[in-house]
Parts: structure tokens; sequence; C-alpha cells
């Protein structure tokens, strides 16, 4: 069985990995085949893992922590695929978030969505152009509601979230938003906060805030206090 495990993880390798990335992977997919070994084979786990941490090599502004962005985008995308094959489902309605940058507006929309909604929804975000990192006057404007997002990261989308997803926000990414069958999608015209200051996004941030209540509301989740 080890040594299925390791030519798998050969397999999907990039030659260019540092020994510590390689290390850092191999961990990583061994978190996630301990979560997901009753959903999963190996190669299914070893597939998206790697796949995941190609769609973040050119960020070079975080190569250090490449492994842990990869374990965190497959486990999102392992959980999506197991909703979309009928594997797992546990009832909460999920909300993908979508703009360009994945930096401002659906990270606010996420954060705005995961705090009043609690447990009781599910939020995802990404965009078709991933920037780098999360807009620091989006983190700012966001403290001052209290609630935290310099932890997330720009993330670009993929086929079994955006099929996992039963309402899809999008945030002016106009003809590069994913469209599948049986979604629900709402466009919702926001200015961008990209270039602002604090100033700047509040307006922005305070408009998606409204628009979160009132979504909440449509799906019937109680907002926590």
């Amino acid at each position: 069985m080890a040594d299925n495990v390791a030519a798998n993880a050969a397999t999907h390798m990039r030659p260019d990995l540092s020994i510590d990335q390689q290390v850092a992977l191999k961990t990583a997919a061994a978190h996630l085949q301990s979560e997901f070994a009753d959903m999963f084979g190996v190669e299914t786990i070893e597939r998206l893992l790697h796949s995941s941490y190609d769609r973040f090599a050119n960020l070079a502004s975080v190569p250090n922590f490449l492994p842990l962005l990869a374990e965190r985008f497959a486990r999102q995308r392992l959980i999506a695929l197991g909703k979309v094959e009928g594997k797992s489902t546990d009832g909460r309605p999920v909300v993908l978030f979508l703009c360009t940058h994945n930096a401002g507006r659906s990270q606010m929309a996420m954060g705005f969505f995961s705090r009043l909604a609690g447990d009781r929804a599910v939020a995802w975000s990404g965009g078709s152009e991933p920037g780098s990192e999360v807009n620091p006057a989006a983190i700012q404007a966001m403290v001052e509601r209290g609630i935290d997002i310099s932890g997330e990261y720009p993330k670009p989308w993929t086929d079994e979230i955006v099929q996992a997803a039963d309402v899809v926000i999008t945030m002016g990414c106009g003809d590069a938003c994913p469209v599948f069958p049986g979604r629900h999608y709402e466009e919702w015209v926001l200015d961008d906060p990209a270039g602002r200051d604090v100033a700047g996004v509040r307006p922005i941030r305070d408009e998606i805030e409204r628009r979160i209540h009132r979504l909440l509301a449509q799906l019937d989740v109680p907002i926590d206090a």
C-alpha cells in the first residue's frame, strides 16, 4: 500500500519542486487521504492536490506557502466533488461568490456570509484572474466590522466547485464567469475596490453587507446576532 501511495505521488509531483516542497506536499496528501479515504481513492486525491498546487505556482509572492494553499484548496475541491458525485452532503446551502481577482468584493461577501450564517450555510469564493493577495484596504474595512479576512487568499474556481454551489453570485467577471445548468445565478453590480483606500472601500463593503442580509433571508438561513 505504501509503495502504491508513493508511486501515485511521484506521478503527479512537479519536477521543479524543492525537497522541502516535496515533503510538504506528501504531508498534505497524507492529511487529505485521512479525511477523504471513505470517498476517494489515492489517485483522485493526489491529482487534485497537485493540480491545486499548479494553480498557485505562479504566485511568486507566496512560494513558501504554496503547499499549504494547495492543501486548503484541494480540500475544498474534494468536498465539492463529493457533493457533485452524491458521495457526501450535509444539506446546507452552498453559495459561491465570484469576481475577477478574488481579492476584494468576493472576499468581503464571503466574510459577511460566513459570519452571519455561522455553520448553517457554506460560502466559497473565486476569481477569473486571481490576484496575489487580498486587498489590504478590504481587509481593514472588514476589521471595522469585526471580521478578519486576512487569512484568506485569492484562488480560481474549478468546475466541481461551481457545480457544487446552489447559488452563484457574480460580481463583474463578465463572460469569464462559468455557467452550469441547475445553479441559481445572481449578478451583483458593485464598484471594484481595487486601487481605493479604506474610505473608498467602505461604501462597497456596506452595500455587500446589505445584500448578504437579503440573500440569507432568501435562503431562509437564520442570522447570527
